[in-house]
């Protein structure tokens, strides 16, 4: 096949298959164009083509045109192989000379075999630097520091996919984003040709960073985008360590602040300012950029060179005005806005879905038993697993589970620790303040819990003080009168606990505030309540009022135990259920009886005076206790079958979850002493299976037989294991339970134990079960408890 050669005016043929004339032809062509001599001088020594004396010769010339012409008259009287090498070289380290690559597709050059078993080595500054950053980015992103900041996880064992959502300059939906992928290609979500920044938002915790984190392993092993050469992470905060007064060149951000090219910066910078789309920035945590700089006040920069404050550089680059045409990635937390202009597509990160949680489980938990039954748990008690679509709330719920070993507790015998909701929101709170805390390349986070909250302890109070006002006047969005009012610190406001109301403030203008959760401000409200010392005892015990509904007890006779379908439509209680939207208050109570629980007098001593809790505790479980026992003492009782039957009501359910988060024998066995009837209804009253740890922490304190109606509950087959503990105080249990895992969607089994005691233990199963492969286990557990 002919080969043809190439001249500035274009393709001249070449009368033979010469590479030594190829090179003679486009002397002028590659004069121009070779800036790097250095790289093709080290892979002709390397392959014996050049000794050191032409080497000198060569580094001697005086400029690198003169360089490329000396190069040239060696490698021609050298003969054919070595300029077939010469071009091979060229050919293969495309990087290093880019403007010679339609030149060489037009020659339609083809190395020999010999040629192609040689070594080419890559020392060109750009490639070495952009090796250099894989290596740097591979290292930082290998492992993820956890929520903790006490040890580090394999990112490739800890990351998952989470829900990507584009959204348009007004937040609605424009559907689903597909992939990463699919974040930095040129076609999907764009809401502006001309926008430069792609923006990504989401609540704390919701993975942002992870995902920026992920990005950067992906191009650190080769996976990313094949186009970026260059990739540039910057942390927002960094941006006000610097004074007003500092100021440094866009090539000084990027080589002094980030990473330095080990040969020839400037050709690695020219490279870069004449190929920006090359380039990939991304910087983390706008929300926590915090300064006084003016923007407004200071004139744009649009050189390169010029030196200027780096929160300018870093605007300049965001809008474009600084290597125009690179990829920009932003994240911000919710509520952040920025200008249109800037905008080129927004990404709203939403957590966990259902399969993202499942396949969450699968990398924390790898043995199916375990992984199995912690995702019953998690089905069984729907407030943990609605906090577990938040990636980080997740986290510390798996921790919990880890750290108290429930997930391992398969034993039909209460265990001796339980991970209760307080449990798990007080390491919610320790692990946000932990993330405020800087961290050393030697040194992890060793604060201990105490320390920790004793540190906090004024963050603490006033977000408690807030939430507390928030939850006396039903009011979950907070304006900044609030805000001034507890005292609170901008610091405070980032914590993670609080969120910007996405609508408009309030006042206007002016930023509005919300809990994370609403769990959270009852968390924080309870908070408040115990380590406030002016906390009165009629304060104290204020949201437990919410349980008597508008009536008394007695409001709750209209429905009689003995006449439950009645009293029903459809499948629910007749009229409106007074425990509607109160749940906040529930959830308060909850967490006062968790707080001033024996276990947590260790770490709240240190918060509040010794005497103060024992005068909160003694206050609360004398009415605790009171309150129960008024509760079902005014309950309708019937006469039926041989039973003295009582119907009770979601109210006893919630009281049954307070006392099990004292998690405290001895309330349990003076709650069982209030249980007189010998037949407990609890039909229709929205149970969960997590209710079930309740009503067994209390029943199998009785010393008396019981028959217990759990019928029509949101219950599951982990509900019924719950139960196991107070089998032996049961004489009758009736429960519908949900399918379980290998039971098609929507199915129901209904379950109706008849436990005799005679001279053996006998179960009599009235009709078939639906999920019997689940129950047959389920009960042989059962019968193995009574024998």
């Amino acid at each position: 096949m002919e080969k043809q050669g190439h001249s500035e005016m274009g393709i001249i043929p070449s009368e033979s298959h010469s590479h030594v004339k190829l090179l003679k032809i486009n002397r002028e062509l590659l004069v121009t164009h070779i800036r790097n001599t250095q790289c093709l001088v080290d892979n002709l020594l390397k392959n014996d083509y050049f000794s050191s004396e032409d080497a000198e010769i060569v580094c001697a010339c005086p400029t690198q045109p003169d360089k490329v012409r000396k190069i040239l008259d060696l490698v021609q009287s050298k003969g054919e192989e070595v300029s077939e090498f010469f071009l091979y070289v060229l050919q293969r380290l495309a990087d290093a000379y880019v403007d010679l690559r339609p030149w060489l597709s037009e020659t339609g050059f083809s190395p020999s075999e010999l040629i192609q078993s040689k070594v080419v080595v890559n020392t060109d500054p750009v490639s070495r630097y952009t090796e250099k950053l894989r290596q740097q980015l591979g290292r930082d992103s290998k492992f993820v520091l956890c929520y903790a900041q006490k040890e580090e996880l394999l990112l490739e064992e800890t990351y998952t996919d989470t829900i990507l959502e584009l959204v348009g300059f007004r937040n609605e939906s424009l559907g689903p984003l597909g992939s990463l992928a699919c974040l930095l290609d040129h076609c999907t979500g764009v809401l502006s040709e001309q926008g430069e920044t792609i923006f990504i938002c989401g609540d704390a915790g919701v993975g942002k960073s992870m995902l920026l984190q992920r990005l950067q392993n992906l191009w650190a092993t080769g996976l990313l985008d094949a186009e970026f050469k260059f990739f540039f992470h910057f942390r927002c905060r960094v941006f006000s360590c610097f004074k007003e007064g500092d100021t440094l060149c866009l090539r000084d951000l990027l080589f002094k602040h980030y990473c330095y090219p080990e040969q020839d910066p400037d050709e690695v910078f020219a490279f870069l300012l004449r190929f920006p789309q090359t380039a990939l920035f991304t910087f983390d945590g706008l929300d926590e950029l915090h300064s006084d700089f003016d923007l407004s006040s200071a004139p744009d920069t649009c050189s390169p060179w010029e030196p200027a404050h780096p929160l300018l550089l870093l605007a300049n680059l965001l809008s474009g005005k600084l290597l125009k045409g690179a990829g920009k990635l932003l994240t911000a937390r919710t509520g952040i806005e920025i200008p249109r202009q800037l905008l080129r597509k927004k990404v709203l990160l939403r957590g966990f879905a259902p399969s993202h949680l499942r396949a969450y489980t699968r990398k924390v938990f790898p043995d199916r038993a375990v992984r199995e039954r912690l995702l019953a748990q998690l089905e069984a008690n729907p407030n943990l697993c609605s906090l577990c679509a938040v990636p980080l709330f997740c986290w510390i719920i798996f921790r919990c589970f880890q750290h108290f070993g429930s997930v391992w507790d398969g034993s039909a015998q209460l265990p001796d620790c339980t991970v209760t909701l307080t449990d798990v929101f007080l390491l919610v709170t320790e692990v946000h303040l932990n993330r405020t805390q800087p961290t050393s390349l030697v040194q992890r986070n060793t604060r201990s819990r105490t320390e920790t909250f004793r540190a906090g302890r004024g963050a603490l109070r006033s977000l408690g003080q807030v939430a507390h006002w928030g939850m006396e006047k039903n009011l979950f969005v907070f304006g900044p009168e609030e805000v001034q009012a507890a005292e609170m610190q901008e610091e405070e406001l980032q914590l993670g606990f609080l969120r910007a109301v996405p609508e408009q403030g309030l006042d206007g203008d002016q930023q509005s505030y919300e809990f994370f959760h609403l769990t959270l401000q009852a968390f924080f409200t309870a908070f408040f309540l115990v380590v406030d010392e002016k906390v009165s005892t009629q304060q104290l015990l204020s949201f437990f009022h919410e349980w008597a509904p508008p009536g008394g007890a007695g409001a709750e006779s209209c429905y009689p135990s003995f006449l439950p379908f009645q009293c029903l439509k459809g499948s629910g209680l007749a009229g409106e259920d007074p425990f509607k939207n109160k749940d906040h208050f529930q959830f308060t109570n909850l967490f006062l009886c968790g707080l001033l629980s024996k276990a947590k007098q260790k770490l709240l001593r240190h918060l509040v005076p010794a005497a103060a809790l024992r005068r909160k505790r003694k206050v609360l479980w004398s009415h605790l206790l009171a309150s129960l026992q008024a509760y079902l003492k005014n309950l309708p009782r019937v006469q039926s079958g041989g039973f003295n039957q009582v119907q009770a009501m979601p109210t006893f359910l919630w009281m049954l979850r307070c006392i099990y988060e004292t998690q405290s024998e001895k309330v349990g066995r003076l709650a069982a002493k209030g249980i007189c009837a010998n037949y407990l209804k609890l039909t229709y009253c929205n149970a969960c299976s997590a209710d079930c740890s309740a009503l067994s922490f209390v029943l199998h304190h009785l010393r008396r037989r019981l028959a217990l109606d759990l019928d029509n509950n949101n219950l599951n087959d982990y509900g019924v294991r719950e139960l196991q503990p107070c089998f032996s105080r049961l004489t009758v249990i009736r429960t519908s339970t949900i399918s379980g895992p290998t039971c098609k969607t929507g199915e129901r089994s209904l379950v109706q134990l008849f436990i005799t005691r005679s001279s053996s233990t006998r179960f009599q199963i009235p009709w078939p079960l639906l999920c019997s492969e689940n129950h047959k286990e389920g009960l042989a557990d059962m019968e193995a408890t009574h024998k």
